[in-house]
């Protein structure tokens, strides 16, 4: 197939999500694809690699691609929003749908999503202007973690040791996102399982790894840098939740509707509780990020996983125009 690798864009994740496009485009090549590599620049301009800029025309389609792989993080890529102009283009693309990208965006809509449903997860409390939220957010103990509720990769979060600490990494956080989520401390192991797939029935887990950051905390340069952290495959916890993390995993992504792909994060904690942390629909791509290495274990290859994933897309595009609107 021809495929469109989509990436850069205007988020914080830009460059982290050029690294990504770059190895999409050889892992897809490795698989006999022909790629069109497209680069959106900060400001917001398509263009074919730093060449032509890129016309956009609703049901037009894209550049005569046969499909797109959007390898794009945060917002304007990972939110919906580029999912929904790519529904508007009529093009098939890798990952999840304009409402299961949006709803595992924001922290906040994706963990009351998972309380509803009773789902094990670390407890949280809104940052919300309208009503007093201070008390809330301190009977969560310490240490706290205030995060952007919409952002990825780290960014605008801090670790908070001491209440009166707390103001200012709200403040923070409000710089980069007018949501801002303050979740609780969980003292468990990292760890991370890659999901695979359209239908729940057909879902593949991977082997899951432990997260071992060589920093306090699993920050933007442990993710990123040299030799910031290393993965454990598969994570030392004993089998037992191995298999919930698998279990798990699978059944958050089809609760939140996902398709595609999506790196799931929990911590286990000594005791043995495995509670959700997060969902990333369009995580790192990497040939060494954490989601291509898990399958890799697994006896997947990364060319061979990138060509599954755009199968998948275009099996989904497939069943989705099968409806009459």
């Amino acid at each position: 197939m021809r495929v469109a690798v989509i990436c850069g864009g205007r988020s914080s994740e830009h460059d982290v999500s050029l690294r990504s496009g770059e190895s999409v485009a050889r892992g897809l090549l490795a698989a006999g694809h022909e790629v069109v590599t497209v680069t959106i620049s900060r400001s917001g301009e398509w263009r074919v690699g730093e060449g032509e800029a890129v016309e956009l025309a609703p049901g037009g389609g894209l550049l005569g691609v046969d499909a797109a792989f959007p390898a794009l993080h945060g917002p304007f890529g990972e939110d919906g929003s580029l999912q929904g102009l790519l529904e508007h283009l009529d093009v098939p693309y890798v990952g999840s749908d304009v409402l299961a990208s949006a709803t595992c965006m924001d922290k906040l809509t994706l963990k009351r999503l998972y309380a509803q449903a009773g789902v094990p997860q670390v407890e949280f409390a809104a940052v919300d202007p309208a009503r007093p939220w201070r008390q809330e957010c301190e009977a969560l103990g310490l240490p706290l973690w205030v995060k952007p509720s919409r952002l990825g990769s780290s960014v605008g979060i801090s670790r908070v040791e001491r209440l009166e600490d707390l103001d200012a990494a709200v403040e923070l956080a409000l710089r980069h996102d007018p949501r801002v989520i303050v979740e609780a401390s969980a003292p468990g192991l990292e760890v991370e399982c890659s999901v695979l797939g359209n239908e729940p029935a057909e879902l593949e887990a991977s082997p899951p790894g432990q997260i071992v950051a060589h920093a306090d905390w699993y920050d933007f340069e442990a993710k990123y840098g040299a030799g910031g952290m290393d993965l454990l495959v598969p994570a030392p916890i004993p089998a037992e939740q191995l298999t919930e993390v698998r279990e798990l995993a699978t059944a958050v992504f089809a609760l939140a509707g996902c398709a595609g792909l999506a790196r799931c994060d929990f911590f286990v904690e000594p005791g043995g509780a495995v509670l959700v942390n997060e969902i990333n629909t369009m995580p790192g791509f990497t040939e060494t990020s954490v989601y291509a290495k898990l399958f890799e274990a697994g006896g997947l290859a990364y060319p061979d996983l990138c060509d599954r994933l755009v199968r998948l897309g275009v099996e989904r595009y497939e069943k989705a125009r099968s409806y009459e609107f």
